[in-house]
């Protein structure tokens, strides 16, 4: 597996996943919100609803995991699931470490120091 086939896999869901404190950054980045509303938006969204975040970043995580499997490396049947279980069981496990690597480097290294530099966080 390429670095780039895993970077298609996991940046989609790793961008949703993080939307809980990027959304009011890109907000204020487009001059639609003050920088007192996206404090607040992402106060709330972060404090009560990150899970959801985070389960929809999963979800995505698998939904894009089925799609890789099915178009890239054609596994359509349960015949070829059972042939290729390591194959699969490997690509998935690597691609939830890189998935959490990636969500926690966005979010907590990029989308901070962004929020920094907005003056929406401290």
């Amino acid at each position: 597996m390429k670095i780039k086939e895993l970077f298609k896999i996991t940046s989609v869901p790793v961008l949703f996943a993080s939307l809980c404190c990027f959304s009011p950054l890109v907000l204020v980045a487009l001059g639609l919100s003050t920088v007192s509303f996206a404090t607040s938006l992402s106060d709330t969204l972060y404090g009560d609803y990150k899970w959801l975040f985070r389960i929809l970043g999963l979800v995505l995580l698998g939904v894009s995991l089925f799609f890789y499997f099915r178009k890239t490396k054609n596994i359509c049947t349960f015949d070829e699931v059972k042939k290729r279980r390591n194959e699969i069981i490997n690509i998935t496990a690597i691609s939830v470490v890189v998935g959490v690597i990636g969500y926690v480097f966005f979010l907590y290294v990029v989308v901070h120091y962004a929020g920094v530099f907005y003056k929406i966080w401290n």
